[in-house]
């Protein structure tokens, strides 16, 4: 019997593949996947222009229960702004950075179905 948790994990890792190559197609460098402070993690830090883009990726089998952008909640993004800033002061970089999400649906048999969004979120105090 497969474990819930492999096959959650086999879908986000196909997702964050998806989403990186979407990405790169786009013009952004990937420049981290996976970058992880103490148990917080960034799925994808990118550079766009110049720009550092910190992307949540979520990834669903199927719209069923609720898409995947609103399971980003308040202690969610407060954790990836965390992690972002901790990441912007381990490079010491003097840039903006921007928060996105990019919710994915991936189908049996189907493409997979990609949304972008921009600014998703906004660090606050």
């Amino acid at each position: 019997m497969v474990e819930k948790n492999s096959i959650n994990h086999d879908l986000g890792s196909k997702g964050e593949e998806v989403a990186a190559n979407y990405l790169a197609a786009k013009g952004y460098k990937i420049l981290h996947r996976n970058w992880h402070y103490g148990h917080k993690e960034l799925d994808l830090v990118a550079k766009y222009n110049d720009t550092i883009v910190v992307v949540e990726v979520k990834t669903r089998s199927s719209l069923y229960w609720e898409e995947p952008k609103e399971s980003v909640r308040r202690k969610k993004q407060k954790l990836i702004v965390e992690a972002a800033d901790a990441y912007v002061q381990q490079y010491n970089l003097d840039c903006d950075v921007r928060f996105d999400i990019i919710s994915i649906v991936i189908n049996q048999g189907l493409p997979p179905e990609i949304e972008h969004i921009e600014d998703a979120f906004y660090p606050t105090l």
